[in-house]
Protein backbone atom coordinates (compact mmCIF):
# COMPACT_ATOMS: atom_id res chain seq x y z
CA UNK A 1 0.00 0.00 0.00
CA UNK A 2 3.09 1.96 -0.11
CA UNK A 3 2.12 4.23 -3.43
CA UNK A 4 -1.64 4.49 -2.25
CA UNK A 5 -2.97 7.39 -0.09
CA UNK A 6 -2.83 7.48 4.65
CA UNK A 7 -6.59 6.92 5.24
CA UNK A 8 -7.01 9.83 8.09
CA UNK A 9 -8.98 8.30 10.52
CA UNK A 10 -11.40 10.50 13.18
CA UNK A 11 -12.51 8.41 16.39
CA UNK A 12 -15.91 9.52 18.25
CA UNK A 13 -15.55 7.98 21.62
CA UNK A 14 -12.86 7.31 24.36
CA UNK A 15 -14.40 4.14 26.20
CA UNK A 16 -14.01 0.93 23.71
CA UNK A 17 -12.72 2.79 21.01
CA UNK A 18 -9.38 2.69 23.67
CA UNK A 19 -9.33 -1.02 23.57
CA UNK A 20 -10.20 -2.21 20.48
CA UNK A 21 -10.46 0.83 17.36
CA UNK A 22 -7.32 2.74 18.49
CA UNK A 23 -5.19 -0.24 18.50
CA UNK A 24 -6.78 -1.90 15.76
CA UNK A 25 -6.43 1.01 13.35
CA UNK A 26 -2.64 1.57 14.50
CA UNK A 27 -1.66 -1.88 13.72
CA UNK A 28 -3.40 -1.41 9.76
CA UNK A 29 -0.43 -0.04 7.10
CA UNK A 30 -1.53 2.94 5.66
CA UNK A 31 -3.75 4.57 7.82
CA UNK A 32 -3.50 7.50 10.51
CA UNK A 33 -5.92 8.49 13.19
CA UNK A 34 -6.22 12.62 13.43
CA UNK A 35 -8.73 13.07 16.02
CA UNK A 36 -10.49 11.82 18.73
CA UNK A 37 -13.88 13.24 20.34
CA UNK A 38 -15.45 12.51 23.31
CA UNK A 39 -18.43 13.70 25.53
CA UNK A 40 -15.67 14.18 28.16
CA UNK A 41 -13.02 16.34 26.61
CA UNK A 42 -10.76 14.94 29.65
CA UNK A 43 -11.61 11.52 28.66
CA UNK A 44 -10.29 11.93 24.44
CA UNK A 45 -7.31 14.25 25.84
CA UNK A 46 -5.71 10.82 28.23
CA UNK A 47 -6.57 8.77 25.14
CA UNK A 48 -5.06 11.40 22.77
CA UNK A 49 -2.12 11.26 25.07
CA UNK A 50 -1.53 7.26 25.24
CA UNK A 51 -1.45 6.83 21.72
CA UNK A 52 -0.09 9.90 20.00
CA UNK A 53 -2.78 11.26 18.46
CA UNK A 54 -1.95 14.81 17.56
CA UNK A 55 -5.32 16.58 17.61
CA UNK A 56 -8.83 16.39 20.07
CA UNK A 57 -11.47 17.82 19.07
CA UNK A 58 -13.98 19.66 21.16
CA UNK A 59 -17.27 18.06 19.84
CA UNK A 60 -18.06 15.39 17.12
CA UNK A 61 -19.22 18.14 14.87
CA UNK A 62 -15.60 19.67 14.88
CA UNK A 63 -14.01 16.26 14.22
CA UNK A 64 -16.48 15.43 11.35
CA UNK A 65 -15.69 18.70 9.49
CA UNK A 66 -12.25 17.59 9.26
CA UNK A 67 -11.23 17.84 6.27
CA UNK A 68 -8.03 15.46 6.54
CA UNK A 69 -10.63 12.94 8.27
CA UNK A 70 -11.63 10.32 5.54
CA UNK A 71 -13.01 7.77 7.97
CA UNK A 72 -15.60 8.51 10.95
CA UNK A 73 -15.37 5.72 13.60
CA UNK A 74 -18.64 5.99 15.62
CA UNK A 75 -17.94 4.16 19.00
CA UNK A 76 -20.85 5.99 21.42
CA UNK A 77 -23.83 5.20 23.33
CA UNK A 78 -26.97 3.82 20.26
CA UNK A 79 -28.59 6.95 21.15
CA UNK A 80 -26.01 8.89 19.36
CA UNK A 81 -25.14 6.87 16.69
CA UNK A 82 -28.17 8.24 14.26
CA UNK A 83 -27.37 11.95 14.80
CA UNK A 84 -23.41 11.51 14.24
CA UNK A 85 -23.21 9.21 11.64
CA UNK A 86 -25.56 11.43 9.27
CA UNK A 87 -23.29 14.37 9.84
CA UNK A 88 -20.27 12.50 8.74
CA UNK A 89 -22.20 10.81 5.90
CA UNK A 90 -23.47 14.41 4.89
CA UNK A 91 -19.86 15.42 5.00
CA UNK A 92 -18.92 12.99 2.58
CA UNK A 93 -16.87 10.99 5.32
CA UNK A 94 -16.80 6.93 5.55
CA UNK A 95 -18.58 5.73 8.22
CA UNK A 96 -17.49 2.97 10.60
CA UNK A 97 -20.60 2.75 13.31
CA UNK A 98 -20.65 0.48 16.63
CA UNK A 99 -23.96 -1.94 17.22
CA UNK A 100 -26.61 -1.79 17.36
CA UNK A 101 -26.60 0.71 14.54
CA UNK A 102 -29.47 2.83 15.94
CA UNK A 103 -31.98 3.18 18.56
CA UNK A 104 -34.94 2.02 16.18
CA UNK A 105 -35.62 0.06 12.23
CA UNK A 106 -36.90 4.23 11.27
CA UNK A 107 -33.25 5.38 12.21
CA UNK A 108 -31.68 2.92 10.77
CA UNK A 109 -33.49 2.67 7.61
CA UNK A 110 -32.78 6.51 6.96
CA UNK A 111 -28.87 6.11 8.04
CA UNK A 112 -28.98 3.26 5.15
CA UNK A 113 -30.85 5.51 3.09
CA UNK A 114 -28.37 8.07 3.40
CA UNK A 115 -25.06 6.13 3.06
CA UNK A 116 -26.34 5.01 -0.49
CA UNK A 117 -27.39 8.58 -1.57
CA UNK A 118 -23.79 9.59 -0.17
CA UNK A 119 -22.19 6.46 -1.86
CA UNK A 120 -19.29 6.29 0.55
CA UNK A 121 -18.05 3.51 2.41
CA UNK A 122 -20.82 2.78 5.35
CA UNK A 123 -20.21 -0.09 7.80
CA UNK A 124 -21.64 -1.58 10.72
CA UNK A 125 -18.89 -3.22 13.09
CA UNK A 126 -20.18 -6.75 13.08
CA UNK A 127 -15.93 -8.08 13.14
CA UNK A 128 -17.09 -11.51 14.15
CA UNK A 129 -17.46 -12.11 10.85
CA UNK A 130 -13.54 -12.07 9.72
CA UNK A 131 -12.81 -14.95 11.92
CA UNK A 132 -10.88 -17.70 10.20
CA UNK A 133 -12.98 -20.19 12.40
CA UNK A 134 -16.28 -18.56 11.43
CA UNK A 135 -15.18 -18.44 7.34
CA UNK A 136 -14.12 -21.97 7.75
CA UNK A 137 -17.55 -22.59 9.08
CA UNK A 138 -19.59 -20.29 6.72
CA UNK A 139 -17.74 -22.61 3.73
CA UNK A 140 -18.09 -25.81 4.86
CA UNK A 141 -21.99 -25.25 5.82
CA UNK A 142 -22.70 -24.34 2.22
CA UNK A 143 -20.55 -26.92 1.21
CA UNK A 144 -23.03 -29.40 2.36
CA UNK A 145 -20.83 -30.23 5.48
CA UNK A 146 -23.70 -30.89 7.81
CA UNK A 147 -26.79 -31.46 5.37
CA UNK A 148 -30.14 -29.50 5.30
CA UNK A 149 -30.24 -26.84 8.14
CA UNK A 150 -31.91 -27.21 10.66
CA UNK A 151 -31.21 -25.05 13.84
CA UNK A 152 -28.88 -23.00 14.61
CA UNK A 153 -28.03 -21.56 18.29
CA UNK A 154 -25.85 -18.45 20.03
CA UNK A 155 -24.78 -18.62 23.56
CA UNK A 156 -23.20 -15.55 25.38
CA UNK A 157 -22.49 -16.19 29.17
CA UNK A 158 -20.40 -13.17 30.93
CA UNK A 159 -20.54 -11.96 34.80
CA UNK A 160 -18.74 -8.76 34.61
CA UNK A 161 -21.49 -7.00 35.02
CA UNK A 162 -22.57 -8.48 38.02
CA UNK A 163 -19.60 -7.38 39.88
CA UNK A 164 -20.35 -5.99 43.25
CA UNK A 165 -20.47 -2.51 43.04
CA UNK A 166 -20.58 -2.07 39.25
CA UNK A 167 -21.90 1.41 38.54
CA UNK A 168 -25.01 2.78 36.72
CA UNK A 169 -24.04 3.89 33.16
CA UNK A 170 -25.38 4.39 29.77
CA UNK A 171 -25.48 1.07 29.51
CA UNK A 172 -27.76 0.31 32.39
CA UNK A 173 -29.58 3.11 30.67
CA UNK A 174 -32.82 1.89 27.74
CA UNK A 175 -33.01 5.29 26.40
CA UNK A 176 -29.07 5.75 25.26
CA UNK A 177 -29.63 2.18 23.84
CA UNK A 178 -27.90 0.32 26.83
CA UNK A 179 -28.25 -3.75 27.34
CA UNK A 180 -27.34 -6.99 26.40
CA UNK A 181 -30.08 -7.57 23.62
CA UNK A 182 -28.52 -4.26 21.76
CA UNK A 183 -25.09 -5.00 22.29
CA UNK A 184 -24.84 -8.66 21.94
CA UNK A 185 -28.01 -9.92 20.33
CA UNK A 186 -27.06 -7.73 17.33
CA UNK A 187 -24.00 -9.75 17.03
CA UNK A 188 -25.97 -12.85 17.57
CA UNK A 189 -28.65 -12.30 15.04
CA UNK A 190 -26.21 -10.96 12.44
CA UNK A 191 -24.34 -14.33 12.95
CA UNK A 192 -27.46 -16.44 11.81
CA UNK A 193 -28.29 -14.14 9.36
CA UNK A 194 -24.55 -14.46 7.60
CA UNK A 195 -24.39 -17.99 8.06
CA UNK A 196 -27.90 -18.32 6.40
CA UNK A 197 -28.03 -15.93 4.00
CA UNK A 198 -32.03 -15.86 5.01
CA UNK A 199 -34.05 -13.28 7.20
CA UNK A 200 -35.82 -14.12 10.40
CA UNK A 201 -39.59 -14.07 9.79
CA UNK A 202 -40.64 -13.87 13.74
CA UNK A 203 -39.47 -13.79 17.42
CA UNK A 204 -40.12 -14.83 20.56
CA UNK A 205 -38.26 -12.81 23.13
CA UNK A 206 -38.03 -12.56 27.02
CA UNK A 207 -35.66 -9.78 28.56
CA UNK A 208 -34.73 -9.48 32.05
CA UNK A 209 -33.68 -6.92 34.36
CA UNK A 210 -31.98 -9.05 37.17
CA UNK A 211 -29.64 -6.34 38.77
CA UNK A 212 -32.67 -3.52 39.01
CA UNK A 213 -30.18 -0.91 40.83
CA UNK A 214 -27.13 0.26 40.97
CA UNK A 215 -25.01 3.11 42.22
CA UNK A 216 -23.95 6.23 40.39
CA UNK A 217 -20.19 6.44 39.40
CA UNK A 218 -20.28 9.66 40.74
CA UNK A 219 -22.53 10.04 43.46
CA UNK A 220 -22.70 6.20 44.60
CA UNK A 221 -26.51 7.18 44.86
CA UNK A 222 -28.45 4.25 43.90
CA UNK A 223 -30.15 4.43 40.71
CA UNK A 224 -32.46 2.11 38.72
CA UNK A 225 -31.60 0.28 35.42
CA UNK A 226 -33.70 0.31 32.87
CA UNK A 227 -31.74 -1.97 30.51
CA UNK A 228 -31.75 -5.96 30.61
CA UNK A 229 -29.00 -8.07 31.79
CA UNK A 230 -30.00 -10.94 30.05
CA UNK A 231 -31.69 -11.90 26.14
CA UNK A 232 -33.07 -15.13 25.98
CA UNK A 233 -34.57 -15.32 21.62
CA UNK A 234 -36.36 -17.97 19.81
CA UNK A 235 -36.43 -17.23 16.20
CA UNK A 236 -37.71 -18.77 13.00
CA UNK A 237 -35.97 -18.14 9.74
CA UNK A 238 -37.55 -17.63 5.69
CA UNK A 239 -36.75 -20.85 3.96
CA UNK A 240 -33.68 -20.44 2.02
CA UNK A 241 -31.58 -23.09 -0.22
CA UNK A 242 -29.49 -24.18 3.35
CA UNK A 243 -32.85 -25.82 4.82
CA UNK A 244 -36.40 -24.92 5.32
CA UNK A 245 -38.72 -24.18 8.77
CA UNK A 246 -35.34 -23.18 10.52
CA UNK A 247 -35.40 -22.26 14.18
CA UNK A 248 -32.76 -20.29 15.97
CA UNK A 249 -32.40 -19.47 19.85
CA UNK A 250 -29.99 -17.44 21.62
CA UNK A 251 -29.05 -17.17 25.16
CA UNK A 252 -27.35 -14.00 26.13
CA UNK A 253 -25.86 -12.67 29.34
CA UNK A 254 -23.71 -10.31 30.86
CA UNK A 255 -24.85 -11.79 34.59
CA UNK A 256 -24.02 -14.77 34.67
CA UNK A 257 -21.19 -16.65 36.38
CA UNK A 258 -19.36 -19.68 35.03
CA UNK A 259 -17.15 -19.83 32.00
CA UNK A 260 -17.10 -17.01 30.06
CA UNK A 261 -18.96 -18.14 26.37
CA UNK A 262 -19.37 -16.81 23.13
CA UNK A 263 -20.02 -20.20 21.26
CA UNK A 264 -22.01 -20.33 17.93
CA UNK A 265 -23.81 -23.35 16.83
CA UNK A 266 -25.59 -24.85 13.79
CA UNK A 267 -27.39 -28.23 13.56
CA UNK A 268 -27.94 -30.09 9.95
CA UNK A 269 -29.28 -33.60 8.77
CA UNK A 270 -25.77 -34.91 9.09
CA UNK A 271 -24.21 -33.34 11.13
CA UNK A 272 -23.22 -30.10 13.65
CA UNK A 273 -20.27 -27.47 13.70
CA UNK A 274 -19.72 -25.21 16.76
CA UNK A 275 -16.93 -21.86 17.13
CA UNK A 276 -16.05 -21.16 20.75
CA UNK A 277 -14.55 -17.97 22.28
CA UNK A 278 -10.82 -19.89 22.02
CA UNK A 279 -11.25 -19.63 18.23
CA UNK A 280 -11.53 -23.58 17.74
CA UNK A 281 -14.32 -25.17 15.71
CA UNK A 282 -15.30 -28.38 16.14
CA UNK A 283 -17.52 -31.00 13.34
CA UNK A 284 -19.74 -33.53 14.65
CA UNK A 285 -20.97 -35.71 12.26
CA UNK A 286 -24.64 -37.57 12.88
CA UNK A 287 -24.23 -40.85 15.07
CA UNK A 288 -20.45 -39.95 15.46
CA UNK A 289 -21.41 -38.71 19.49
CA UNK A 290 -18.54 -36.63 19.68
CA UNK A 291 -17.20 -33.31 18.47
CA UNK A 292 -13.79 -33.81 16.37
CA UNK A 293 -12.02 -30.71 16.02
CA UNK A 294 -11.23 -28.60 12.89
CA UNK A 295 -8.43 -27.24 12.05
CA UNK A 296 -8.28 -23.23 11.50
CA UNK A 297 -5.37 -20.76 11.86
CA UNK A 298 -5.53 -18.62 15.12
CA UNK A 299 -6.21 -14.78 14.00
CA UNK A 300 -3.46 -12.79 15.11
CA UNK A 301 -4.13 -9.82 17.74
CA UNK A 302 -2.93 -6.27 17.25
CA UNK A 303 -0.64 -4.91 20.11
CA UNK A 304 -2.51 -3.03 22.79
CA UNK A 305 -5.49 -5.06 22.43
CA UNK A 306 -7.11 -7.57 25.08
CA UNK A 307 -7.24 -10.75 23.60
CA UNK A 308 -10.57 -12.20 22.92
CA UNK A 309 -12.78 -13.05 19.36
CA UNK A 310 -13.80 -9.45 19.11
CA UNK A 311 -10.22 -8.24 19.40
CA UNK A 312 -9.41 -10.59 16.76
CA UNK A 313 -12.13 -9.91 14.76
CA UNK A 314 -11.53 -6.43 14.17
CA UNK A 315 -7.61 -6.69 13.90
CA UNK A 316 -8.46 -8.35 10.16
CA UNK A 317 -11.58 -5.82 9.75
CA UNK A 318 -9.80 -2.72 10.15
CA UNK A 319 -7.01 -3.40 7.88
CA UNK A 320 -9.76 -4.51 5.31
CA UNK A 321 -11.27 -1.35 5.86
CA UNK A 322 -8.32 0.54 5.53
CA UNK A 323 -7.42 -1.09 2.34
CA UNK A 324 -10.31 -0.48 0.57
CA UNK A 325 -10.19 3.12 1.37
CA UNK A 326 -7.03 3.41 -0.35
CA UNK A 327 -7.93 1.61 -3.07
CA UNK A 328 -11.22 3.99 -3.40
CA UNK A 329 -13.58 1.07 -3.06
CA UNK A 330 -16.60 2.22 -1.29
CA UNK A 331 -17.38 -1.57 -0.21
CA UNK A 332 -15.44 -4.67 2.22
CA UNK A 333 -16.36 -7.99 1.06
CA UNK A 334 -18.07 -9.99 3.48
CA UNK A 335 -18.90 -7.04 5.65
CA UNK A 336 -22.07 -5.41 7.88
CA UNK A 337 -23.30 -2.71 5.74
CA UNK A 338 -25.91 -0.36 7.20
CA UNK A 339 -28.33 -2.00 5.02
CA UNK A 340 -27.69 -5.00 6.96
CA UNK A 341 -27.89 -3.19 9.99
CA UNK A 342 -31.21 -1.92 9.17
CA UNK A 343 -32.41 -6.00 8.47
CA UNK A 344 -31.06 -6.47 11.95
CA UNK A 345 -32.74 -3.49 13.66
CA UNK A 346 -35.98 -4.72 12.13
CA UNK A 347 -35.52 -7.97 14.48
CA UNK A 348 -34.13 -6.08 18.03
CA UNK A 349 -37.20 -4.02 17.38
CA UNK A 350 -39.51 -7.34 17.63
CA UNK A 351 -37.76 -8.92 20.01
CA UNK A 352 -38.82 -5.59 22.38
CA UNK A 353 -42.37 -5.81 21.05
CA UNK A 354 -42.99 -9.62 21.82
CA UNK A 355 -41.14 -9.34 24.95
CA UNK A 356 -43.86 -6.57 26.36
CA UNK A 357 -46.56 -8.79 24.49
CA UNK A 358 -45.75 -12.20 25.14
CA UNK A 359 -46.47 -13.62 21.82
CA UNK A 360 -44.33 -14.20 18.44
CA UNK A 361 -43.81 -11.55 16.57
CA UNK A 362 -43.53 -11.42 12.49
CA UNK A 363 -40.81 -9.28 11.64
Amino acid sequence: MSSQKIIGIGIVGAGFARTTQIPGFKNCTGAHIVSIASGHRENAEKVAAEFSIEHVANDWQELVQRDDVDLVSVVTPPATHVEITLAALAQGKAVLTEKPMAMTADEAKQMAEDAQQANVLALIDHELRFLSNRHTMHAMVHGGAIGRVRHCNYVFRSDYRSVPGHPWDWWSDERMGGGTLGAIGSHAVDSFRWLLGAEVSEVSALLSTHIAQRPDKSSGATRSVTSDDDAKLMLRFVDSELGANVTGTASLSVVESGRYENRFEVYGSTGALMVEESGELWHSPTDSGTWRPVQVDQDPIAPGMRDGSWSRGFTAFSCKIVEALGNGSTQVEGAATFADGYKIQLVLDAARTSNKSGCWTKV
